[in-house]
């Protein structure tokens, strides 16, 4: 059910209640004058502006204003945005291009920035933490060295060489121990999630910074595209050598004791040399390991596949659709949907050191992201060519931070629940094999958000800190208090029809403290509506 079916639904039910394409074979261009942010912008308009004619197919609307400030709220820093910031917003008089340039700019130097982009890239890099509590042991040094390159503003290739480099135990090295307090930040996690083991770390490595899933190789040819088995194991040399002591007695301890040049693919007699994807030949330094020299290649300007795989990345998080789908399988059987742009994105990318700010400023000003999810001809047209925002269903963490953020329960909402919340509502709703765009809702889920604790504790006007704080304001009508529920939730104030609707209902109550349970039910209705579940 769409989110504009659902509002008159609502108010129905209220009157009635009361490559590799794409591998770019050419080397990275010389350095020319640097573009500006608008300028890449002006090239993703006319591209789409260009593929919307073309398909005879008319874009939905631009996003109004409370539309676009919950968005951009939800991308950059992963929750809904508090009543005053969305009225600073919305009665912004500025021209709508500059404030909300504006407004991106503002939240891409919060705090709160810094921890969403740092939960991002975890989650990206360690997704094993979702499922495995031994991973989430070692998080601490994980996430405080990431979010130090998130504040640095590191490039994205300087924190890939980070974590393809980190320091290991072994030829007169202590060993690594991410468990260990006095440790210093440090990648080392990412490699005691993949245990260590060349394969995992192969497979992680292409899918991840190259785009590409060479682990269906593994054990014979790739059946859809020209990887050879010889070429995942040898990829998989590069991290050869490295053991853990004392097996799962000491997790956290890694060495690594050689850097092997070869190695035999297990369960066979076959030996697999260290080979770089698609290189003829592998130019190895004196001295270094056989990882740096994979750094090396992955993150030079002229690797055909890095920059391509990073902005596609990208792109998906702003839109939940990538240029290339699934994200990690780029090849040439399965060609972006814009190539073009698609390469000058990536170009753009390298010449500004791989900034993934720039690439933000970029997307975020651009036509097809301030478009509307409304329901029209553009929805009926293919997803990639991004005619309407897509809908896209919250992530447990978004969802959490933005109950508690409206709510106003913070803490005490974690009390209610008991223990640690956060963990114990990721658990519940996180869908690990869903895509944003194609999210639906258990049972489970759907009766935690109706008759859980939190839900219950915010929407009752004894112990609910917004809805107490609403039904107790003097200076508010009937009016002004459901403005002011509209507002904390969804980010909005109220259509004529829904703000008639919602006053008829709560003024039927003959006491105030049957008033204020309506105001509960409200709430309660604004909390539960597929308006607020989803990012749109």
């Amino acid at each position: 059910m769409t989110i504009a079916v659902w509002s008159t639904f609502a108010v129905a039910c209220f009157a009635l209640l009361r490559e590799v394409p794409g591998a770019d074979p050419k080397p990275a261009p010389a350095k020319t004058k640097a573009t500006a942010p608008s300028e890449l912008t002006a090239v993703i308009d006319k591209t789409f502006e260009d593929a919307w004619a073309k398909a005879n197919v008319p874009p939905a609307p631009s996003a109004d204003d409370a539309e676009f400030v919950r968005r951009v709220y939800l991308d950059l820093v992963g929750k809904i945005p508090r009543v005053y910031e969305t009225l600073a917003f919305l009665d912004d008089p500025a021209p709508t291009a500059e404030k909300r340039a504006k407004l991106v700019e503002m939240l891409l130097e919060s705090p709160a920035y810094l921890s969403r982009a740092t939960e991002t890239y975890r989650a990206m890099l360690l997704p094993e933490a979702e499922t495995d509590a031994q991973v989430r042991n070692v998080l601490p040094t994980f996430e405080a060295w990431l979010r130090k390159k998130v504040v640095d503003n590191a490039g994205y290739d300087k924190i890939v060489r980070e974590v393809l480099t980190v320091s290991l135990g072994g030829r007169g090295r202590r060993a690594g121990n991410a468990l260990d307090p006095r440790a210093s930040p440090s990648p080392l996690a990412f490699y005691i999630a993949k245990d260590a083991k060349p394969e995992n770390l192969a497979a992680s490595a292409s899918r991840l910074f190259l785009g590409v899933r060479m682990e269906c190789a593994q054990c014979h040819n790739h059946p859809f595209s020209h990887w050879k088995r010889e070429e995942f194991w040898g990829l998989a040399v590069f991290f050869g050598g490295l053991t853990r002591q004392g097996g799962n007695q000491a997790f956290g301890q890694i060495r690594e004791n050689e850097s092997p040049r070869e190695m035999v693919i297990p369960g066979t007699t076959r030996v697999a040399r260290a080979a770089l994807p698609g290189v003829a030949e592998t130019k190895w330094r004196r001295g270094a390991s056989g990882r740096e020299v994979l750094a090396d290649w992955i993150t030079a300007p002229d690797n055909p596949y890095f920059a391509r795989a990073a902005v596609n990345r990208v792109w998906a998080r702003f839109f939940g659709v990538g240029l290339v789908e699934p994200v990690d399988d780029l090849r040439d059987e399965n060609p972006s949907a814009h190539p073009e742009l698609h390469d000058r994105l990536a170009r753009e990318f390298r010449e500004h050191g791989y900034d993934l700010k720039y690439l933000i400023r970029a997307i975020t000003a651009s036509k097809p992201y301030g478009l509307t999810s409304a329901v029209g001809r553009s929805e009926l047209a293919p997803p990639q060519l991004f005619a309407a925002m897509p809908l896209r269903s919250l992530s447990p963490d978004q969802l959490f931070d933005s109950l508690s953020q409206a709510t106003g329960l913070g803490t005490t909402g974690q009390d209610m629940i008991g223990g640690d919340a956060r963990s114990r509502f990721s658990e519940l709703f996180a869908n690990r094999d869903e895509k944003s765009t194609e999210g639906q809702v258990s049972m489970l889920q759907a009766l935690s958000l109706m008759n859980g604790p939190l839900i219950t504790s915010a929407t009752s006007p004894e112990t609910g800190n917004t809805l107490a704080a609403v039904i107790d304001s003097p200076f508010l009508d009937t009016a002004g208090k459901i403005e002011s529920l509209y507002l904390s939730a969804l980010s909005r104030r109220p259509r004529a029809d829904e703000s008639a609707a919602m006053i008829a209902f709560v003024q039927q109550g003959k006491s105030e403290s049957d008033r204020a349970k309506a105001l509960g039910d409200v709430f309660w209705a604004l909390l539960n509506s597929p308006e607020f579940r989803f990012n749109h």
